[in-house]
């Protein structure tokens, strides 16, 4: 969960989910598994929040959050330049961050090339520091 830096729930440590109901959002298109997640999420902590503005990338939510817009909920992966720079901020709320599953998966009858094999080894060497390392 993102917000600008000046945002009062930016200043604030031991949210409730409650604490996000009627806050404006930036949300990810019907489908995405950031919106389904999100949803699930707010669903399971009944809390309703407002749909301020509906994107199909999360460079525009990132935008939008920093421009004050309202609060936006996206992988961590996607934010650390502008959490370096001071950009964004993480809100500390209950249950958060989410932690979902990857799969990596390829067709058995279809060799890969050599790039993606090593692509393939190093995530599958590396997952697990790449993980903890976003949190």
């Amino acid at each position: 969960m993102i917000a600008a830096p000046a945002h009062p729930l930016s200043l604030r440590h031991g949210l409730r989910p409650q604490d996000l109901a009627d806050q404006p959002f930036i949300v990810r298109e019907p489908g995405s598994g950031t919106r389904n997640a999100m949803d699930r999420y707010l669903v399971d902590h009944e809390v309703k929040v407002r749909h301020a503005m509906e994107a199909d990338s999360n460079e525009t939510i990132k935008q939008a959050v920093m421009a004050g817009i309202g609060l936006g909920f996206v992988s961590i992966h996607t934010v650390r330049p502008e959490l370096a720079a001071g950009r964004l901020a993480v809100l500390d709320v209950f249950g958060l961050p989410l932690r979902r599953q990857w799969y990596v998966v390829h067709s058995r009858q279809r060799r890969l090339t050599p790039a993606a094999e090593e692509f393939l080894q190093y995530v599958l060497r590396e997952a697990d520091g790449l993980m903890r390392a976003a949190l």
